[in-house]
């Protein structure tokens, strides 16, 4: 893949290099330089590749390929510990639902070593094949500023953690990609975005209703056919998962986390034991959603409007960790190419910087002192949006480029 300026659709123009652009590019390559060589010193020992959240992954691996149940806690536990994870540290499950269960079969027949590192080269596959995909989308601008998002804060924190956000991430601009040439595999790529669902609610809100509208039933086939795939592979290797799940959920004590977002936030404000008071925000950005799909449904472009809403679903989702905020990159990248405002950019270079530093001075992933991260995704995509001008990398060029 290639992020060259000489992209097809825009002449080379010969211009100084504009100090903005060189400094981003520097300073975020650093960044994502750095976060490629912690992931292949990982598997050098095994403690770093087990304390990850990846560890998680690879014992639900280890549990179904010998037909054991991965939502066992003593078992989990059992596994975690003895693969490195720290002994102050209890061992998680999947949250995923269990039609994800197939992502962690693979992991089940390698040592945690090789399979943190094949692990980590696949989720850093995804990243830069997304940004790949959304630059050539755009129209190939020639300049540097998708190192805006190359080196996103929760993108990085997402690998180093080796967590699943990432999947979701390319599920969505692959239905980007293909929703207009090739609609069943859009719809079957959302697979991916299943992984998530929650993060996913008014653009799924909206998905619904645009197929309705436009009849593209193609993608609502594609859906059902990988779900109904995974489901049967999930019941072929364990029948009872989906219990053992729902057993999981309601016996760990989910409530009683923090999570810093706005739903979870509300609810620990208003009454911790409430549980449906996480869901009202949501709730309420689908009704926004419907509406803002209905005002434009004779014009809609995904590629356009889609940004929005996903900014607007992580901001709004029942919960959200920080490293999920890496489905936002996509709104972002559109609002880095539109605004013609420098100091936007540099705001937005020097929010990453800030959270990279949090966890450097000692902030743990559940501290409130990250609740303002998702809000300022949003009010930046907004004033980048209002900022910026129609010009050749704007979305229109969509149907005609090809990668």
């Amino acid at each position: 893949m290639s992020f060259m300026a000489s992209g097809a659709g825009i002449p080379a123009k010969n211009k100084k290099p504009d100090i903005v652009e060189m400094a981003i590019a520097l300073v975020s390559g650093t960044a994502l330089a750095l976060t490629s060589i912690f992931l292949c010193a990982a598997p050098l020992t095994n403690n770093i590749a087990g304390a990850r959240d990846f560890v998680t992954y690879w014992a639900t691996g280890q549990q179904l390929v010998h037909h054991a149940d991965p939502y066992d806690p003593a078992a989990m536990d059992r596994i975690e510990h003895a693969a490195g994870l720290p002994a102050t540290y209890i061992g998680g499950f999947m949250r995923n639902p269990p039609w994800s269960l197939p992502i962690a079969i693979p992991l089940g027949f390698l040592p945690v070593r090789l399979a943190t590192l094949l692990w980590s080269l696949v989720l850093l596959s995804c990243m830069l094949y997304s940004v790949h995909l959304l630059w050539v989308m755009y129209g190939r601008p020639p300049n540097q500023l998708h190192w805006l998002v190359l080196s996103f804060a929760p993108a990085l924190l997402c690998l180093l953690m080796g967590q699943t956000t990432l999947f979701p991430l390319l599920g969505f601009v692959l239905f980007l990609r293909l929703h207009l040439t090739r609609p069943f595999l859009a719809g079957a790529a959302l697979w991916l975005c299943m992984l998530k669902p929650h993060l996913f609610l008014p653009f799924g809100v909206v998905l619904l209703a645009w197929i309705v509208v436009t009849r593209s039933y193609k993608i609502l086939a594609g859906v059902v056919v990988a779900m109904a795939a995974s489901i049967a592979l999930v019941y072929a290797i364990d029948p009872t998962a989906f219990t053992q799940y729902n057993h999981m959920i309601r016996t760990v004590g989910l409530g009683e986390e923090f999570i810093p977002c706005l739903s979870i936030a509300l609810r620990f404000w208003i009454s911790k034991n409430t549980m449906w008071i996480q869901s009202v925000p949501a709730a309420l950005g689908c009704v926004w959603a419907l509406a803002y799909y209905w005002r434009r449904r004779h014009a809609w472009d995904w590629l356009k409007q889609g940004g929005m809403l996903m900014v607007v679903s992580i901001f709004l989702a029942p919960y959200c960790f920080l490293y999920d905020q890496a489905l936002v990159i996509p709104g972002l990248l559109q609002g880095v190419y539109r605004t013609r405002s420098k100091s936007l950019l540099v705001i937005l270079a020097l929010a990453n910087i800030a959270i990279e530093a949090e966890p450097a001075a000692g902030v743990v992933i559940h501290s409130a002192l990250y609740l303002w991260t998702a809000p300022f995704w949003l009010v930046w995509y907004v004033l980048a949006m209002l900022t910026g001008k129609k010009s050749a990398a704007e979305p229109e060029q969509v149907a005609v480029v090809r990668v």
